[in-house]
């Protein structure tokens, strides 16, 4: 039995959004940022800040680029802005990170 691998390829434009997307998560604050709200449906800043035992100027600028580059949404409720996770998609390259990681 002879199986192929389907290998799809990226053209340039998607490739050069793919880079955009990667750079503006590569941070370890900002992939534990995914990782929340990739368990929680939404997180104020607060919360955020807590669970991560972070700064929140240094986490507020983290959320703004993210919110920024389409990563993460924001809806404000009273006095409170809650964030969430936008780009669906990048729950599946959490899973391919725990994966990676977890072969070394």
């Amino acid at each position: 039995m002879n199986t192929t691998i389907e290998v799809k390829q990226l053209n340039s434009n998607q490739l050069e959004s793919a880079a955009s997307i990667l750079k503006a998560v590569a941070h370890p604050i900002r992939l534990s940022i995914l990782q929340l709200l990739d368990t929680h449906e939404r997180l104020s800043v607060n919360e955020i800040c807590e669970q991560l035992d972070s700064e929140q100027s240094l986490t507020s600028h983290h959320l703004s680029n993210m919110k920024l580059k389409g990563i993460l949404g924001s809806k404000r409720e009273g006095q409170r802005v809650y964030y969430f996770l936008k780009l669906t998609a990048l729950k599946s390259l959490l899973q391919c990170m725990e994966n990676c990681v977890s072969s070394f």
